[in-house]
């Protein structure tokens, strides 16, 4: 069995990858300052950004939860890999071919990588079925819905043969065991052995945000077919359908881009959104739209603000009434603007699109509405305004719905919007809404707080930024430090050496100079984050935001600069300091003693090094 991964492997990989460009997959990052970028954290639920990525560093901090690391803690936490494997996927990526230390070759993927291989494999399989006689079926079922062979092939649509063993066949002719075909829920288990999960179906491949296969869902054809009209892929260890939304894989881009999603209901209305070029288009899968799934659009999304868009668009039939108001008990966790979309004559996308064309579906986003007012609208329309205990009736179920708005400018153009709509007195409403509001703080939490990932515990010793004393020193120290953590690489090793050389004054930042100026080999890739690495506790998360925090400058070359002065203001510190010691000791000695000639010598020699080292910054 191959042993580890060479050392000078695992650097190459990180140094040629760009950890912006991994995290940048999950996460809309925006520039934040000089070689630095932020979004919203993957690891714990915020409204305002607080994850901080610098890609000269290799390195990420999140200033809410304290998480940080380079990119294989971040693949390690994100996608629950082991090291090895997080080193073997980002080769992969690159094209690099790893070497192990007793000379072998990459060892067989084990765990979720053979899940992941499993799914691409099946994907592959389905894929080329589509061309086979016996898909003709499959064909003609997306052909009736507008979809050519081009459109297949962009989604990767595929077609899962009648027989019971098809792809269980091809797969095992490829090394993967009927465990490993298990585990990745492509077959299931009889009473003689396993047999093909998908038979005689329509078969989309479901996509991670990376664009890796974790899934399928498939569409039954046959009329003898006895199973579900749509099935997928059980819950697996990669394949989890609270957090899984179709489509986002192709549509990220856009939606970071554009600040707007459209969530529709099926894969059919996704492909045909896109095709109409409503490329931000997505659909869960196999399940209503939930809190997990507002979790994973708003850091793709860069969900910071109230000037992005989400655009549900639901069946205006019961079952559609229904997906509204739960999308509505969770929509609030956006702070983009939530609208819904309902097509004429209750056409979803894809029939919209088939009936009108691509130009029905674009306009389809434009009859939106507040998601508020289709949910008030829906609340109100089983009773009967004409009457007294209509409207009263009809007051009493729709006030929790403004109750529960909590933008100071919004819950009262509501309150007269509920009041025009029932035809009541303002002031009447407004009074139910209140007393709504005092009933449902005692019965729900705060919006936002439900579902809002781990806690941070505030009472952990950890020292950070915001826990340093503010003094002129310190701020030196915390600045130069932050510096050479952020420009080592380009500045004066000369320098950085002699400014770290003493101990600083405040004890948390003395720690960090210690790792600082101890790591070696400061002008190659990572050294920063290895830095951050060895520094001990309590004091790494200080570390860790001293590389991660925002440094003051224009550019690049300006922050070096300005770095560079730091570094030389902590030198002329000490010597500084220096001076203030031999002065002091002069007046305790004979002037013409041999001890006060030798303090004065010294004391010239300093003033000459100062005068140096002030004139190498003019």
């Amino acid at each position: 069995m191959a042993g580890r991964i060479r050392q000078a492997d695992v650097d190459e990989v990180k140094a040629r990858t760009n950890i912006a460009d991994i995290i940048g997959e999950r996460v809309a990052l925006k520039s934040a300052g000089v070689g630095s970028l932020k979004g919203l954290c993957p690891f714990h639920d915020e409204r305002s950004p607080s994850f901080n990525v610098r890609p000269q560093a290799g390195f990420y901090h999140c200033f809410g939860c304290g998480e940080s690391g380079d990119v294989y803690s971040f693949l390690r936490a994100m996608d629950h890999v082991t090291f090895t494997e997080a080193v073997e996927r980002l080769a992969g990526r690159i094209g690099l071919t790893l070497h192990y230390e007793d000379g072998g070759a990459a060892p067989e993927h084990t765990g979720r990588a053979r899940l992941y291989a499993a799914n691409a494999a099946a994907a592959e399989f389905f894929r080329a079925q589509l061309m086979t006689p016996e898909a003709d079926i499959a064909r003609r079922f997306l052909g009736q819905r507008g979809f050519d062979a081009g459109a297949a092939g962009h989604f990767g649509v595929g077609y899962a043969p009648k027989g019971w063993s098809g792809m269980l066949s091809a797969l095992r002719a490829q090394g993967y065991t009927d465990e490993e075909l298990s585990s990745a829920g492509l077959v299931s288990q009889g009473q003689r052995g396993v047999y093909d999960r998908f038979r005689g179906r329509v078969v989309w491949p479901i996509r991670d945000v990376t664009g890796q296969v974790i899934g399928f869902g498939a569409r039954r054809l046959y009329d003898d077919d006895n199973g579900p009209k749509y099935l997928n892929t059980p819950e697996t260890t990669i394949y989890k359908k609270a957090q899984v939304l179709y489509g986002l894989d192709l549509a990220k881009r856009d939606v970071s881009r554009e600040h707007r999603v459209v969530v529709v209901e099926g894969y059919t209305d996704v492909m045909a959104c896109h095709l109409a070029g409503i490329t931000t288009a997505i659909a869960t899968c196999g399940t209503a739209f939930g809190s997990d799934h507002i979790t994973v659009l708003r850091r793709v999304m860069g969900d910071d603000s109230t000037a992005g868009e989400v655009v549900f668009t639901f069946d205006p039939d019961a079952a559609g009434q229904k997906a509204a108001l739960r999308a509505f008990a969770d929509a609030k966790r956006f702070n983009a603007q939530t609208y819904v979309a309902t097509g004429p004559e209750g056409l979803d996308p894809c029939d919209l699109r088939l009936a009108r064309g691509d130009g029905a579906v674009r306009a389809l986003l434009e009859t939106k509405v507040p998601m508020v007012e289709f949910v008030l609208d829906q609340r109100i329309s089983g009773y009967d305004l004409a009457s007294v205990e209509g409207r009263v009736g009809a007051l009493r179920t729709a006030a929790p719905v403004v109750a529960e708005l909590r933008d100071p400018l919004l819950q009262p153009e509501y309150v007269r919007v509920l009041a025009r709509r029932l035809g009541m007195d303002t002031e009447d409403v407004r009074r139910e809404v209140e007393r709504a509001g005092r009933g449902g703080s005692r019965r729900d939490a705060a919006p936002g707080t439900q579902n809002a990932g781990p806690a941070v515990d505030d009472g952990a010793l950890r020292v950070t930024l915001a826990t340093l004393p503010r003094s002129p020193e310190v701020g030196l120290e915390r600045d130069a430090l932050m510096g050479v953590l952020q420009f080592g690489h380009r500045m004066d090793a000369t320098l950085v050496e002699r400014a770290l050389e003493l101990p600083f004054r405040n004890a948390a930042l003395d720690a960090v100079r210690v790792a600082v100026r101890e790591a070696p080999g400061m002008q190659r890739p990572g050294w920063s984050a290895d830095a951050v690495a060895a520094v001990r506790e309590p004091y790494r998360s200080l570390a860790a935001e001293l590389l991660a925090g925002d440094f003051p400058a224009l550019n690049d070359d300006a922050a070096v600069t300005s770095a560079g002065d730091l570094a030389r203001r902590l030198v002329l510190r000490r010597f500084d300091r220096e001076k203030v010691e031999l002065l002091g000791a002069i007046q305790r000695v004979p002037a013409a003693s041999e001890e006060g000639r030798s303090i004065r010598l010294r004391l010239r020699e300093l003033d000459a090094r100062r005068q140096a080292l002030v004139d190498e910054a003019s």
